[in-house]
């Protein structure tokens, strides 16, 4: 009897761990998925009397003022379900590649002593503008 208990105490731990693995994964890849779109659109922040040819290619700089604020419009508009999502950066070190750096909060779906309460994760996508 104290083994069947034992047993299904340690099953019920199990899947609780691997609810909150699931959780964490996929709202780490929500916000990824959102700092992407949001580089995305840093990187297309470009007027076309900009563009120069140089040497039979053309391209275009990009500042870091206009990214920030392509990022911060984009997720103005985006819609997600994610937590106390903060824009940490958003440059263009090379003015031709946007990079953007998110954070958020995650909370696990069922909190014990065991699962943290309250997470941050953090990531990085960066974009380019590209001419063919």
């Amino acid at each position: 009897m104290l083994l069947t208990i034992f047993f299904c105490a340690l099953g019920l731990a199990l899947v609780l761990v691997v609810a909150s693995a699931t959780s964490l994964y996929l709202d780490r890849k929500r916000l990824f998925t959102l700092a992407d779109g949001a580089a995305l659109a840093g990187a297309e922040m470009w007027n076309l009397d900009e563009v120069r040819v140089d040497d039979g290619a053309l391209s275009v700089e990009l500042d870091d003022a206009r990214v920030l604020r392509a990022a911060n419009d984009y997720l103005g508009d985006a819609v997600h379900e994610l937590d106390a999502v903060e824009l940490v950066e958003a440059t263009s070190s090379d003015g031709r590649t946007a990079t953007v750096t998110l954070r958020a909060v995650w909370h696990a779906p069922i909190s014990t002593d065991l699962i943290p309460v309250a997470v941050p994760i953090e990531v990085t996508a960066t974009a380019r503008s590209v001419f063919h």
